[in-house]
């Protein structure tokens, strides 16, 4: 076992990890929200003094190229565009990040990920390692799905605005906890926006046909996921 591999028993920190949809950073608009962000960054660093490690894993860089791109970019349809706009926007998520993490005095590091890495038994361990190692030297790493050259993802959208990544994440370091933050109040019976009769499922214990259809009415405006993809990620 190395040096990184140490089982949940043997830790003292608890390891979070936190997942931002789209949605949620652009707050209703078409752009990201420094403000949202701030709120963030804030919370991260106050479950890091309560003694936690924190892996953050954010959607938003096509969201960020667009508004970045302006009158050169509309909604993107075309597969080579999406890539496009994730290339221009990723870098301003991440400094976005960088920026409001060290104003409260973290370090962070950038991540870029595919399910082919993860697929990978050696992609998996260098990720692993490369995260663990990260984490022990007190880094928040800021992870988000390779859109540039993840192809599929991007094409059927099946990694769901990196809530299935971040469940692979989770997984990948023996994470306690997994947080995916929503710009709803959580999962209802029916799409809140169209049906005034929808409740929310305030817990759910089991996942069957009934939590699936519940989900499945329920995507985002903006990002690729939705209710769906979070019970899937689930």
């Amino acid at each position: 076992m190395s040096e990184h591999e140490a089982t949940n028993g043997e830790r003292q920190r608890r390891r979070l990890v936190v997942k931002c949809g789209t949605n949620l950073l652009t707050a209703g608009t078409e752009q990201l929200d420094r403000d949202v962000m701030a709120a963030i960054a804030g919370q991260i660093a106050d479950v890091r003094e309560l003694g936690c490690e924190v892996i953050l894993v954010t959607s938003g860089a096509i969201a960020a190229g667009r508004a970045r791109l302006g009158s050169r970019a509309s909604r993107p349809q075309h597969l080579t565009r999406r890539q496009v706009l994730a290339a221009v926007g990723q870098a301003q998520l991440f400094w976005y990040w960088d920026e409001l993490l060290a104003g409260r005095g973290i370090t962070a590091a950038q991540a870029l990920l595919t399910r082919g890495d993860l697929a990978d038994r050696q992609g998996y361990l260098n990720a692993r390692n490369t995260l663990l190692a990260l984490l022990d030297l007190g880094v928040v790493p800021i992870v988000n799905e390779n859109d540039v050259v993840s192809i599929e993802e991007i094409q059927d959208a099946t990694i769901g605005d990196n809530d299935n990544l971040s469940a692979q994440v989770a997984n990948l370091v023996d994470a306690d906890l997994l947080l995916l933050l929503t710009a709803t109040a959580g999962l209802y019976t029916a799409d809140p926006a169209s049906d005034p009769d929808a409740r929310l499922i305030e817990h759910v214990d089991h996942i069957g046909p009934a939590i699936e259809e519940a989900a499945a009415g329920q995507a985002g405006r903006l990002g690729t996921g939705g209710m769906a993809t979070k019970v899937e990620a689930a």
